[in-house]
This record gives structure tokens, C-alpha cells and sequence, in this order.
């Protein structure tokens, strides 16, 4: 069986070392996808005390989002996964603690595109 694994960086500057980790343990093929959570983007549209004394209409509207980088790989086993907590958790910090990010797996019953990926699909 093949397996999504997603990945939620709460701090961006995490990526280039999450991503030799990742490349050291034979995880390849990862698509990064630029993120922010609906709480993020609602507590940057409250109060700003970033405003210059004579504001445009730029400064206005524009937000101080805090963006995530939301990370994808198919990886083909659970010793791979195993592997790729690990390791992740050894550059960002327990997962169980707050805002280190948030990973999930999901099976995968079927991959059309990549011809090399064996997704174990049965007719």
C-alpha cells in the first residue's frame, strides 16, 4: 500500500533543514504548497499597529499573514513513515507541542501519472 503523508510547517524557516532530513532518510518528490490557517488570517485583520502616520490605501489593505508551508509526498511503507516522524520531529521539536505543525497520513488506493510509482492498485 502506498501512503500520503502531509505535513503542516508551523515555521517556515524549518523547510531547508526538514528537507535534507527528508532527502537523507530517501524521501524525494515532496510538493510544497504555500499556507495559512482561517485563525491566522482572522487575528491579521484585527488591529495593526504597523501603520505609518500618513497612510495609502496600500498600507491599508495590506495584511501581516503569517504564512505555513504545506508539505505532500507519497512514500510506498509504514517503516518510511515511521522515519519521516522521526526525523521531522528532530528538526522541528515534538509534534504534540504547540505550533510545530501538524502531520497526517492518508492511504493512497491509487496513483495515475507516475508511471514509475507502484500504487498496488488490483483490478
Amino acid at each position: 500500500m502506498s501512503y500520503l503523508v502531509v505535513f503542516v510547517v508551523d515555521e517556515i524557516e524549518h523547510c531547508p533543514p526538514l528537507f535534507d532530513a527528508w532527502e537523507e532518510i530517501g524521501v524525494t518528490g515532496v510538493t510544497i504548497l504555500e499556507s495559512t490557517g482561517l485563525g491566522r488570517i482572522r487575528r491579521a485583520s484585527g488591529y495593526r499597529d504597523d501603520l505609518p502616520i500618513m497612510p495609502s490605501l496600500r498600507n491599508l489593505l495590506q495584511t501581516q499573514e503569517e504564512h505555513h508551508r504545506t508539505l505532500m509526498v507519497l512514500v510506498e511503507n509504514k517503516d518510511t513513515i515511521d522515519k519521516l516522524i522521526e526525523v521531522t520531529e528532530n528538526v522541528v521539536g515534538s509534534l504534540n507541542e504547540p505550533h510545530k505543525g501538524v502531520l497526517f497520513v492518508l492511504p493512497v488506493l491509487r496513483v495515475v501519472g507516475l508511471p514509475d510509482w507502484d500504487s498496488g492498485w488490483q483490478n
